[in-house]
């Protein structure tokens, strides 16, 4: 079989409609739109949420809460993902993202104090929690804080 020999699959490919080509053509005058109504009007198209005029499933749910458009979103890490790195090394969050422990840097790094710390590291981040701090610490490492 050559490229030039390739073709659909028998009934797989139909025609495009031609509207509005006579009445011969079976699909002339009202080009198979029917005798008015809206659905026979031009940009009839109903939305997605249009419901038949009955109130829409959006407006009969309550309103609830809040968004605070100044809420910070931080990266998080626990301090046990740290160990990928060499003893003494400074770690900030793009060093993280390099190791592909982060995605986005967000509104900056929280470390968390889940897991046991072995290595000697300075870590750079917005936020630590408490247990976090005192890991890092009690090995004798720095939590600065960016």
């Amino acid at each position: 079989m050559k490229l030039h020999e390739l073709s659909p699959a028998p009934g797989s490919v139909t025609a495009k409609k031609r509207l509005g080509r006579g009445t011969g053509s079976g699909l002339g005058k009202t080009s198979g739109k029917g005798h008015k109504g809206q659905k026979a009007r031009s940009g009839h198209g109903k939305g997605a949420y249009f419901e038949g005029g009955q109130l829409p499933l959006v407006r009969r749910i309550p309103k609830r809460g809040f968004t605070n458009i100044f809420r910070k979103e931080y990266a998080l890490v626990n301090v046990s993902a740290l160990e990928v790195f060499d003893d003494g090394a400074t770690v900030d969050v793009f060093d993280l993202m390099k190791m592909g422990l982060v995605k986005k840097p967000l509104d900056g790094l929280k470390v968390l104090g889940n897991g046991d710390m072995t290595k000697k590291l300075t870590v750079k981040a917005a936020k630590f929690t408490r247990a976090a701090k005192e890991k890092i610490e009690a090995i004798g490492g720095k939590a600065e804080v960016v």
